[in-house]
C-alpha cells in the first residue's frame, strides 16, 4: 500500500467520523428540541392562549429562522435553535385546543396525527440510514413543489376551498416526507456539515408533517361536536 492509498483511506475515515458526529449531534438536538417545544406547546394549550396573529407568527418563524442560520456556527445558536422550536411550540397550543374543542374525538386525532409523524419520520430515517441511498437528486424538485404549495396556501387565504386545503395538506405530506428523506441523506453524505442548520430544517419538516396530517384526520373525522 503506498502512500495515496494511506492517505484516501485516512480522508474517509475522517470524513465518516465527521458525518457520524453531525447525525449524532443532530439527532440528539432535535430530540431535545422537541421535547421543549412540547413544553411551550402545553403551556400554550393549558393556559389557552389566543391563536397567534397570521402576521406575526410569519415575521416570528422566519425571523428567528434567519437568526438561528446567522449564528449556526456559535454556541449562540443553540439558543436560536430553542428559541425558533419554542414558539413554533407555543403555536401549536391553540391548534391542538381547537381540535379538543371542535371534534368529540379530538384527543384521538392528535394522538394518530403525531403517531403517524413519527412513524413515517423514523421508517424514512431508517431507511435511509440503512440503504445509505442519496436522496440529493429531490433537492430542486422539493424546493419546486415547496414553492407551488405556498402559493397555493396564499391563494387559499382568499378563496378559503376546502378541497384546496386539503390538496395543500396531502401535498405537505408528501413534501415533508421527501424532504426528511433529503436532508437525512444531506447529512450523511456530507452534504450538511452543520447538526444545528440539521436540526432546524429536519425540524420544520416534521413539524409541518404533524399539521398535515393533523388537518387531514380532522377533514375526514365526521366527529365534530
Amino acid at each position: 500500500m503506498n502512500r495515496n492509498d494511506v492517505s484516501v483511506i485516512s480522508s474517509s475515515r475522517l470524513s465518516a467520523l465527521a458525518t457520524n458526529k453531525v447525525l449524532r449531534n443532530t439527532y440528539l438536538l432535535l430530540g431535545l428540541t422537541f421535547l421543549f417545544s412540547t413544553l411551550t406547546a402545553y403551556l400554550s394549550f393549558v393556559s389557552n392562549a389566543r391563536p397567534l396573529n397570521p402576521l406575526f407568527f410569519i415575521v416570528g418563524v422566519y425571523g428567528l429562522m434567519f437568526l438561528t442560520n446567522a449564528l449556526r456556527n456559535s454556541p449562540l445558536g443553540l439558543i436560536a435553535v430553542f428559541a425558533f422550536t419554542g414558539f413554533m411550540g407555543y403555536a401549536l397550543g391553540p391548534i391542538l385546543n381547537a381540535y379538543i374543542a371542535n371534534f368529540t374525538n379530538g384527543p384521538q386525532i392528535i394522538a394518530t396525527a403525531l403517531g403517524g409523524t413519527g412513524l413515517i419520520f423514523f421508517a424514512l430515517s431508517g431507511y435511509v440510514l440503512t440503504t445509505r441511498k442519496d436522496f440529493s437528486y429531490l433537492g430542486g424538485f422539493l424546493f419546486i413543489a415547496v414553492m407551488v404549495a405556498v402559493l397555493a396556501m396564499i391563494g387559499n387565504i382568499f378563496f378559503q376551498m376546502p378541497a384546496l386545503n386539503l390538496g395543500i395538506s396531502a401535498a405537505f405530506v408528501l413534501i415533508s416526507s421527501g424532504l426528511i428523506l433529503f436532508q437525512t441523506s444531506e447529512i450523511i453524505h456530507g452534504g450538511e456539515t452543520n447538526y444545528i442548520s440539521a436540526t432546524v430544517s429536519l425540524f420544520v419538516s416534521i413539524y409541518n408533517l404533524f399539521i398535515s396530517l393533523l388537518n387531514l384526520l380532522g377533514a375526514f373525522s365526521g366527529n365534530r361536536d
